[in-house]
């Protein structure tokens, strides 16, 4: 039948003339009203609208048209806010603002002390008004009579019997007794003598019982009957004295709701809290001075979570937005509209919250934009990306650059939680502009800050800048004069192992950790030898997977018998020099025979001269004993000797003593081209290119005269010739110095050219230290 009467006035709601549309029925209990959930048409808000079958109770009708009539006249905060009343042939209705039964958390039994209290106060300030202002008695103060907004707040209804005191046809005195379940909550005087009694008793001494009743099912959830009034079950101990004096048998000793109110005020009352001084403030907030509006503050802050989020949400926040923006609130009272902000929805925020924080970074006051920073991570998550990328962000720029060290600080730090609303174009291009300032601040913190910024940002980087920066940056730190600088940029670099190659690892990580193993302090030494070996694991798990050689296999040469070799440094010696000494043995003992004078004739026959000597060679004056006995002396290449003879059958070897005057020329002059030719434009310096190539070249001979015959080096690389065809190739014109052939040659036309008659000065060495603005270029890879 309930459903047959639902669905009758549902149809009769779609109608085309009724402005609002009725939704789900909601349960209040007994009641004479049905209650639906409705929207309104003209612009889609909620509300709710109560609704009475008039065919159906015809003989409650006087208490239905009683409530509409005095839901209209009655405006009070604490009564529920009436948009519209609406009265037809079969039914009434009342549309209000979006309520909730309070019945259902009585139930549940889900209020919290706190929340309690600041209702009770509500209702009872509530019937102050109606006992006092208004001359009236409610009648039905219970559970069921009160509702909660959608901001939270408890708000009085059922007003079937509200009646005025001044009337004397009131309708409590007639129908008071017809109210659903009246039985249950009539005082014990209006149970004995009738509603008429009113009269001979203090106006609001039947509202009073009823607020007696209400707080016991506060506090215990329901209520069965008068045995249970005046227990103190549950009730805060605050309470105790004045909740008895409200329930008490006797009417005239009753405490009414307007001392009732008056007690709990006092200092040290049980409505002395926080939740309840704030819904008084909150109103007056943009006229309060600073201290007051510090007080209001604090008081704000006090309050806990088990507060009704609603009501912060729909009276507390625009109350202090406007405090923030247009009155003065200053960063505590922006620290508080954050708090409550992030307990808003994303839509919700989006629409009350977003506007206000993107008008507020660009405001200049360095206090509101340090608190918007350190509030920044409550409220990210409800920023849309496109207004932090486009919008905050640039703001918050300037922070970077502020004169002040906090404002640079915050800001530093605020880009942990904007790096994943930003795009890849501002993360490696302006972002790491302004932290590249930061990591050279005059603060230490900061540039401390500034490293593990970067850090924990690493993986957020482009893969084309992000070893290059990083490794810049925390090498630097690893340098930084502020100890716990210098141990970020080591937990740093620990942290992000994995975006380095090995190579970079090897060549440029490892060497700028070295130096902080020898750290005046422990906790960087410490802390680098940690790091250390992380980069070292890493190095050697990839180098035992390398092949052992990338040359290309050569053909296996024959056998030859082992001969045992007693020099030093062969390929068993483990000593840190035994490679050396064992690779020159080995290239000795491999080669058999004699080393071939230069001369084919005999010793008996008088040397001729040799026209395929080598123009470096001096030429010999007579072919006669004595200058057989001083050939030793004046032969520039050694005598080649049959292989195959042991060691102490060879011949000593000849040695060549070149002028004094030429040695200093050219051993100073080799050095300088290596440094002049240092740069090349293939990334290898001559020094290396002389090693590498299989063309040694020999010093330039003291020739005085040119040779009459063409060049011929006996077999001996021409890597001058070959340096020159390569600069030729690269665009260079004319050899490094020190490099050159000899001036008595052209190898390239085996012509004879003329002699170098005056030899070069010796070039001296400069042994003064350089000046520091003359920096050769060898130490800029470490800075």
């Amino acid at each position: 039948m309930d459903f047959l009467k639902s669905a009758v006035a549902s149809a009769i709601a779609k109608g085309s003339s009724f402005p609002f549309s009725l939704g789900d029925r909601v349960d209040i209990g007994d009641s004479i009203w049905t209650l639906h959930n409705g929207t309104k048409r003209d612009d889609g808000s909620a509300c709710s609208v109560f609704t009475f079958d008039t065919v159906a109770n015809k003989s409650r009708l006087p208490l239905a048209k009683n409530a509409v009539r005095k839901s209209r006249t009655l405006r009070h905060p604490g009564v529920i806010k009436v948009l519209d009343t609406i009265e037809n042939e079969t039914n009434l209705y009342i549309v209000t603002e979006r309520v909730v039964p309070l019945l259902w958390q009585v139930k549940r039994r889900s209020l919290s002390e706190e929340t309690a209290k600041w209702g009770i106060y509500t209702v009872s300030s509530t019937l102050k008004f109606v006992n006092e202002d208004a001359s009236s008695v409610h009648g039905a103060v219970r559970a069921s009579s009160v509702y909660t907004s959608e901001s939270g707040e408890w708000k009085l209804g059922g007003f079937d019997i509200l009646s005025s005191m001044k009337e004397d046809d009131a309708i409590i005195y007639t129908y008071g007794s017809i109210v659903p379940d009246a039985a249950r909550y009539t005082p014990p005087e209006v149970a004995k003598g009738g509603y008429e009694i009113i009269k001979r008793h203090p106006l609001a001494a039947v509202d009073a019982y009823g607020l007696g009743v209400l707080i016991f099912e506060v506090f215990n959830g329901q209520f069965l009957g008068g045995d249970q009034i005046g227990k103190t079950t549950n009730i805060p101990s605050s309470m105790h004295q004045s909740y008895k004096r409200l329930c008490t048998a006797n009417p005239k000793l009753r405490l009414s709701p307007a001392h009732f109110v008056e007690q709990g005020k006092k200092h040290g009352g049980f409505f002395r809290t926080p939740l309840i001084r704030l819904t008084e403030d909150i109103e007056s907030l943009g006229l309060k001075t600073d201290t007051e509006r510090e007080e209001f503050i604090n008081e704000l802050d006090n309050l806990s979570d088990d507060f009704p989020e609603d009501f912060f949400k729909m009276k507390v926040l625009p109350e202090l937005l406007k405090s923030v923006e247009f009155g003065g609130g200053g960063p505590k009272v922006l620290g508080a509209t954050l708090k409550i902000g992030s307990k808003l929805s994303a839509d919700e925020f989006n629409a009350k919250l977003t506007p206000v924080v993107v008008r507020l970074f660009g405001n200049p006051d360095r206090a509101l934009r340090v608190c918007l920073l350190d509030n920044l991570p409550l409220m990210i998550d409800n920023l849309p990306q496109r207004v932090v990328n486009d919008k905050i962000f640039p703001q918050m720029t300037s922070g970077f650059t502020d004169v002040a060290p906090v404002v640079r600080e915050q800001t530093v730090k605020a880009v942990l939680t904007v790096i994943n609303k930003l795009s890849d174009r501002v993360v490696n291009g302006e972002l790491l502009k302004f932290l590249a300032r930061t990591a050279n601040d005059e603060q230490p913190g900061i540039r401390t800050n500034t490293t593990i910024c970067l850090g924990r940002i690493a993986k957020n980087l482009g893969q084309g800048t992000r070893s290059k920066v990083l490794i810049a940056a925390f090498s630097r730190a690893i340098r930084d004069p502020f100890v716990h600088g210098r141990n970020a940029g080591l937990l740093a670099l620990g942290a992000t192992i994995d975006v380095f190659t090995e190579e970079d690892c090897a060549v440029r990580i490892l060497p700028a950790i070295c130096p902080a193993l020898m750290d005046k302090e422990k906790l960087v030494r410490d802390q680098a030898n940690k790091t250390l070996d992380l980069y070292l694991q890493r190095v050697r798990k990839v180098a035992s997977t390398m092949a052992d050689t990338v040359l290309p296999p050569t053909a296996p040469a024959e056998a030859e018998p082992s001969k045992p070799d007693t020099r030093s440094g062969t390929s068993n010696d483990t000593s840190w020099a035994g490679w050396a000494i064992s690779s020159f043995t080995n290239k000795i003992a491999s080669a058999d025979g004699e080393i071939e004078p230069t001369t084919a004739t005999p010793a008996t026959k008088p040397v001729e001269p040799d026209t395929t000597r080598s123009a470096s060679v001096p030429r010999p004056t007579k072919s006669s004993p004595s200058a057989q006995l001083d050939l030793p002396k004046q032969t520039l290449r050694p005598i080649a000797q049959p292989l195959g003879r042991s060691l102490s059958d060879r011949p000593a070897p000849t040695v060549y003593e070149p002028p004094e005057e030429e040695e200093g020329d050219d051993v100073f002059d080799a050095w300088g081209a290596m440094d002049e030719d240092e740069d090349d434009s293939n990334g290898v310096d001559p020094f290396t290119a002389a090693v590498a190539s299989p063309k040694p070249t020999s010093p330039d001979p003291p020739t005085t005269k040119a040779a009459a015959t063409p060049y011929d080096d006996g077999g001996e690389p021409d890597f001058a010739g070959w340096l020159a065809a390569k600069n030729q190739a690269k665009g260079k014109g004319t050899l490094p110095k020190g490099l050159g052939k000899s001036a008595s040659t052209n190898t390239a036309t085996k012509a004879p050219v003329k002699p170098r008659v005056v030899p070069a000065p010796v070039k001296k060495i400069d042994t003064k230290p350089k000046d520091e603005d003359e920096d050769d270029g060898w130490g800029d890879a470490w800075d």
